[in-house]
């Protein structure tokens, strides 16, 4: 008899933590962590290297025929994300990358590009997959739906950290402004809003440390695969 396929989605806001927790879970569980938001921000790379007007939709999706995107796993199990035979894993963590994520990901021919790749990589293996509409549109019949969030202060604390520790300064202020209008672009776009499923769990991680968050996640999950 062959091993059950789990698909777990997270979803939420920029800066709730959902690549953390993600990266946790897959660690403990052992299953492949599928970093959905890195792949739109490859092809928001690929755009800005490109100089490709963000606001010209047709002028996007002509260029995506020369786009390969892949994700392949070092010995430690990391998430490298292969832009063109590139590794950009690093590369495409910056403002002004994750400002083009957000822009090309309102395009519905962008999210179809993507979408064969990540739902093929969950039918094969058991994922823990992140990003803003896992539970609503990637896999809807995902086993798990957690819907994780935090206070928007909260959350830019946390972004600003991990911005200074990858040598990107800014401020506080910069940050929670540019997060605060993502959240709004992502909530509001036309196509795959990032809105919680129906049937997802909502998780406040406000109060939580990583330890705490993986613990009440590991009980999410287990709860919800037991029924």
């Amino acid at each position: 008899m062959s091993e059950r396929i789990i698909n777990i989605a997270i979803d939420g806001p920029s800066g709730a933590g959902k690549s953390t927790l993600a990266k946790m879970i897959a660690n403990e569980r052992g299953y492949i962590y599928v970093d959905t938001g890195a792949m739109y921000r490859s092809i928001g790379l690929y755009m800005v290297r490109r100089s490709v007007d963000l606001t010209n939709v047709k002028a996007v999706i002509a260029e995506l025929g020369g786009i390969t995107i892949s994700l392949e796993y070092d010995e430690t199990g990391t998430q490298r994300v292969i832009l063109c035979g590139e590794d950009v894993s690093e590369l495409i963590r910056t403002p002004e990358i994750s400002t083009a994520a957000s822009a090309v990901s309102v395009i519905p021919e962008v999210r179809a590009f993507l979408l064969d790749t990540q739902r093929s990589l969950a039918k094969t293996h058991s994922v823990v997959m992140d990003g803003r509409d896992i539970g609503t549109v990637i896999l809807p019949d995902a086993d798990v739906k957690i819907f994780l969030t935090a206070s928007p202060e909260g959350r830019a604390k946390r972004r600003l950290l991990e911005l200074r520790k990858k040598g990107i300064e800014t401020t506080l202020d910069e940050v929670l402004a540019d997060m605060k209008a993502r959240d709004e672009r992502d909530r509001t776009r036309e196509t795959a809003p990032a809105v919680a499923a129906e049937d997802a769990i909502l998780f406040d991680n406000s109060q939580y440390n990583k330890e705490e968050m993986l613990a009440r996640a590991l009980e999410i999950i287990d709860t919800k695969l037991a029924k």
